[in-house]
């Protein structure tokens, strides 16, 4: 498909009103399509459906769903797409400065009194509005190669962008892979950079909460070496786990509820964390630091007999897989307003200043690739 119908039939189906979603995996270059038929909202009751799922930072909310069966599908594969002329209003990301290190500061006391250890604490910042959809969205896929960049939309809920480096899970068969994301600095051309122990104690608490959490339902548990990776203009230090379960014992429904929200997204001890949020971060994340995917994607694995004394043959066995993604570096748009959400990891080895500096510099990323 020529570029320009595929975006166009995008846009056709966004000024129709009518719901999409747009998505490319990390390190691929097919971009995927799917433009539901019609304008129903439909949600996900246990996670055994079929679709593109669209969950919240708040697992008691509504989880929504584009289902595959109700979607035209589309692809097309490209490693640069078209960009033209764009013009980028001033955002102003001093706004609420005092307010955001008042809040660092409370979730320091709450640490110090050791009843919690980790909190992500996290801003919404207004960028204006009417921004140009399609634009953006090129912007994001030529940008972030190596995140999972999407545009999703429903005329009952709103405009939703993206390109997340984190992976909340990926389920093929009985493989099974997450990883442990946190700490951020600017990436100055080099991934040979030095860490601090506040970062390292970040990525850490992140690792160790996946591991206690699947431990009683993934069995050959593969932890990696901690390395530095690239996402856009900023770095960060990631772990691979992976390992094998039986879908007779687990649910894809039990590991998810065991994993969202890690210790990157709300904090350790979870429960304890997520309640502080709720009281005190005085605006709803929505789905900002939710989960997005693909969710029971059949798949036609081709396997050959094993049998000597039977003539080799080609068998295609279906197969449902999940890719789910931590739904971060995101922006909204909903009622001809533009939000971007950022946030940071506080420790006991936090400094207000240099957090409200970390959500600055994850502003600009998003900033960068804002076409109107």
């Amino acid at each position: 498909m020529l570029e320009e119908a595929f975006f166009e039939q995008i846009l056709d189906q966004y000024k129709a009103n009518l719901p999409f979603v747009v998505y490319r995996k990390p390190d691929q270059q097919e971009v995927n399509v799917l433009l539901q038929k019609d304008d129903l909202l439909y949600k996900s009751n246990d996670y055994s459906e079929s679709g593109f799922v669209f969950a919240p930072f708040d697992f008691r909310k509504d989880i929504l769903l584009i289902p595959f069966s109700k979607s035209k599908p589309l692809s097309i594969s490209r490693e640069i797409f078209t960009e033209s002329a764009s013009v980028q209003n001033e955002i102003q990301f001093q706004n609420n400065k005092a307010d955001y290190i008042e809040l660092i500061q409370k979730a320091l006391n709450e640490i110090s009194s050791k009843r919690l250890k980790k909190i992500v604490l996290s801003r919404k910042i207004s960028i204006g509005g009417n921004i140009n959809v399609v634009q953006t969205l090129i912007s994001l896929l030529n940008m972030y190669k190596s995140a999972f960049v999407y545009c999703w939309f429903h005329p009952k809920v709103g405009l939703w962008l993206g390109a997340t480096p984190e992976t909340l899970m990926k389920v093929e068969g009985s493989r099974f892979h997450t990883m442990a994301l946190a700490g951020t600095q600017k990436f100055k051309g080099s991934l040979d950079v030095e860490w601090s122990g506040k970062e390292k104690k970040e990525q850490q608490f992140v690792t160790d909460y996946i591991l206690n959490n699947i431990s009683e339902n993934v069995n050959n548990i593969i932890c990696s070496d901690t390395k530095t990776v690239r996402a856009g203009h900023l770095l960060h230090l990631r772990t691979d786990i992976t390992g094998t379960f039986s879908t007779l014992k687990t649910s894809l429904q039990d590991l998810i509820l065991n994993l969202h929200p890690t210790p990157a997204v709300c904090g350790t001890p979870k429960n304890e964390v997520r309640q502080f949020l709720l009281d005190n971060e005085r605006y709803n994340r929505e789905f900002y630091t939710g989960f997005l995917g693909e969710l029971n994607k059949e798949a036609k694995i081709e396997t050959r007999s094993s049998n000597r004394n039977v003539e080799s043959r080609a068998y295609n066995i279906q197969r449902r897989n999940s890719e789910l993604f931590v739904n971060l570096r995101c922006m909204q748009s909903k009622n001809d307003e533009a939000f971007i959400y950022v946030g940071g990891g506080i420790t006991s080895d936090s400094d207000p200043e240099s957090e409200w500096e970390e959500t600055v510099e994850k502003a600009k990323t998003m900033k960068r690739v804002i076409a109107y």
